[in-house]
């Protein structure tokens, strides 16, 4: 078992033209029993092979959403657990980060085999969630600036809790095709929600903390609803994103 705040979660090897990678988890222990999961993915690029280092721009813009979530949820059963990929691209048909999605994944069953999972990821890695949402175990999807496309597949997220963040000024990926997205798969997921934040970009720095109230309160309303007890949720969390909302723009 990992310690708090540690990278020895684990690592699945990988090989990539011929050279060894890892994907490396880095967990957040709750402070008392494990009742849930939060998996927090980063994003990428299209294509490269190049191995993930923990001083990448990627991974380290998750580390603040990663410790507000372990802050709100540590003391109620929530570890938060956050992968860093094996290689920086999805690369095609090989679809990289999913496949170490699907190890993190299953190395979260093996030790906490009937916990809810909430998956939070960024761009690329909020692709890989709406991707890796069809495993048993996970309950709700967090999609922050998600890389998606009109053929992005919508079965991922049938019956799970879905909610997508985008900025309006994202020159990145596309907060058409994310709204797209949601429209086309809101009759198979169990709900989905959609926030526009005007004026924001790709890498979420203006109104950061709007993306990280968003986030946060999504996963613990979540997590409440699952282990069937009323937890507390951030300040302004309701006022940003009621409950009956499907459309808001922020």
């Amino acid at each position: 078992m990992a310690n708090s705040n540690s990278e020895n979660g684990g690592s699945r090897p990988s090989e990539a033209s011929g050279t060894a990678r890892e994907a490396v988890l880095s967990v957040r222990e709750s402070s008392g029993p494990t009742r849930g999961v939060a998996l927090v993915l980063h994003g990428g690029k299209s294509q490269s092979r190049e191995p993930v280092e923990a001083r990448h721009l990627s991974p380290a813009r998750m580390v603040p959403f990663a410790w507000d979530l372990h802050r709100a949820g540590r003391k109620h059963g929530l570890a938060v657990w956050s992968l860093r990929n094996s290689v920086r691209g999805w690369n095609g048909p090989d679809m990289s980060p999913l496949q170490d999605a699907r190890w993190a994944l299953a190395r979260i069953r093996e030790q906490h085999p009937d916990v809810p999972v909430f998956l939070v990821g960024h761009s690329m890695g909020g692709l890989t969630a709406v991707c890796a949402a069809d495993h048993p175990g996970v309950e709700a999807v967090v999609a922050l600036a998600p890389w998606l496309n009109p053929a992005t597949p919508t079965s991922g997220v049938a019956d799970r809790k879905v909610l997508i963040v985008h900025g309006t000024t994202d020159r990145w990926t596309s907060a058409s095709a994310s709204l797209l997205f949601a429209r086309r798969a809101s009759a198979e997921a169990a709900s989905m929600q959609y926030v526009a934040l005007k004026g924001a970009g790709h890498f979420m720095l203006r109104k950061i903390g709007v993306w990280q109230t968003l986030t946060t309160g999504f996963v613990m309303k979540a997590f409440s609803e699952s282990i069937g007890s009323e937890l507390p949720l951030p300040a302004d969390f309701t006022r940003l994103l009621p409950e009956s909302s499907v459309q808001v723009t922020l």
